[in-house]
């Protein structure tokens, strides 16, 4: 799959937030291309494998992995103008 860019497709988690702060419908303006709300938000892929990686090893193990911890150094791609 192709990278997003500033004019590429909007992010899918970004979409999902807008409709769920819309009542459930996806708002008129979130269209093919990426708004200054949908766009993707830049984040170092090692932050987000070691993430994924902690989540996944706390499923499996059912041990504290930190994966919260992890999670909260992400950009938060669900609401608006809100820096992590």
């Amino acid at each position: 799959m192709p990278k997003s860019t500033k004019t590429g497709q909007p992010e899918a988690l970004a979409t999902f937030a807008a409709a769920a702060r819309n009542k459930g419908k996806k708002p008129a303006s979130v269209g093919l291309k990426a708004t200054a709300e949908t766009a993707a938000k830049p984040a170092s892929s090692a932050k987000k494998q070691d993430a994924a990686t902690r989540v996944l090893q706390e499923g499996v193990t059912g041990k504290d992995r930190k994966a919260d911890k992890a999670i909260d150094a992400l950009p938060d791609r669900t609401k608006p103008g809100r820096k992590r």
